[in-house]
């Protein structure tokens, strides 16, 4: 398997590097600041793991098989997208502040809040599963136990996953003088908001 790994990581590279409704999200929480980004990407990647592991277990074939199964997902996705991408739209109303950041420190959003936000919009995409489904298998070596092996891949994914979008939550942070500007928040949740609505309007009518 170790000598499958350079490959296994450059494909992970290059999956993570593709945009997607996680990496918007975790851009967005991130402009909170660094510790809401970056239980935001652990949620994200606890998916990822989930997925992972399910592959293993044969339970996303479900998915593959059951266009039902598929659709229902599909469409609760949507509807999370669609969540994320009008609390966008609202904070830019409100002048590019969540209404989080306007709370006292005590009140604003938990490391558990954006954990869970980050793991249900990856947990929605069933995509995300049947791409695990294909992906994982193909760096199984022959005669490697494959659900042992199989679940130490998703842990591998996920921990390079936590690893690549950390620097995203680290430059956000560092530029955050330029862009905790109102203009610029309010510019950059519109920015999210639009696009989060775009990637739901896609997903509910992608079958």
């Amino acid at each position: 398997m170790w000598s499958h790994l350079p490959a296994f990581l450059g494909a992970c590279l290059l999956i993570a590097a593709a945009p997607g409704p996680s990496t918007v999200l975790i851009i967005r929480n991130s402009l909170r600041d660094r510790r809401s980004g970056f239980f935001t990407v652990l949620g994200n990647e606890s998916g990822v793991f989930l997925w992972g592991l399910a592959a293993a277990l044969g339970l996303t074939a479900l998915l593959d098989a059951s266009e039902v199964a598929y659709d229902v997902l599909r469409l609760v996705g949507a509807v999370v997208l669609l969540g994320f991408g009008a609390q966008s739209l609202y904070a830019a109303r409100r002048g590019g502040a969540p209404a989080e950041l306007a709370r006292p420190p005590a009140e604003a959003d938990s490391a558990g809040r954006c954990y869970r936000a980050g793991l249900l919009l990856n947990l929605a995409n069933p995509k995300a599963g049947i791409f695990a489904m294909a992906f994982l298998p193909q760096f199984v070596p022959a005669g490697a136990p494959h659900l042992a092996t199989m679940v130490l891949l998703a842990a591998i994914w996920a921990v390079f996953e936590v690893v690549y979008y950390a620097t995203y939550v680290w430059g956000v942070d560092r530029m955050r003088a330029v862009l905790a500007r109102p203009t610029v928040r309010r510019r950059l949740e519109q920015v999210s908001g639009v696009v989060l609505i775009g990637l739901a309007v896609r997903l509910a009518t992608d079958g």
